[in-house]
């Protein structure tokens, strides 16, 4: 699943999680700064930069994108041991992480969740009060490359409504999974 930051990918996800029975959310690693409401192994693997190249090294993660001076990236170990106990995976990336993985794994499904238009994602990265005004600008110049790389994406949810989308979303992984 991927989207421009402030879409509301986070949202969405939590609540499909507890639609889905047998389904998880693979944790990320990052180099970027743990805020004071996270733990180490809850919201991410949090990596220095030297821990997190030398993965990239051996080969670690199954994608991997440096965003916003910070690395972002999904350990393989993490989504392997999910697959092999029989759950679904739902990875949360971004764009380049989502062609990664188009590349590395044909079979898997990508959603994009876009915002209903872009001035609703300017507003909602600033009520987040967790960015400056240049970090926000910067995300909202990476948004215009997502937004245009959408119909790469076999399903695309408008976030215009929260309840609406999780139904569509839920909607569009029971349909990848053939679930009813």
């Amino acid at each position: 699943m991927s989207g421009p930051s402030g879409a509301g990918k986070g949202t969405l996800i939590g609540r499909v999680l507890l639609r889905l029975a047998n389904t998880v959310l693979a944790k990320s690693a990052t180099t970027r700064p743990r805020r004071p409401d996270e733990r180490q192994g809850r919201e991410y693997f949090f990596l220095t930069q030297a821990e997190f190249e030398k993965r990239i090294k051996v080969g670690d993660f199954i994608e991997y994108v440096n965003y916003g001076a910070n690395y972002y990236g999904t350990l393989r170990s993490e989504v392997e041991a999910s697959l092999q106990s029989g759950r679904n995976v739902i990875l949360e990336i971004e764009l380049e992480g989502a062609r990664n993985i188009r590349r590395r794994m044909p079979g898997a499904v990508l959603i994009f969740i876009a915002p209903p238009d872009f001035e609703e994602l300017r507003r909602r990265l600033k009520e987040r009060g967790t960015e400056d005004t240049a970090t926000i600008d910067a995300r909202l110049a990476r948004a215009r490359e997502e937004l245009a790389a959408q119909k790469e994406f076999d399903y695309i949810i408008v976030n215009d409504s929260v309840d609406k989308a999780a139904d569509e979303l839920e909607k569009a992984i029971r349909n990848a999974l053939k679930e009813d």
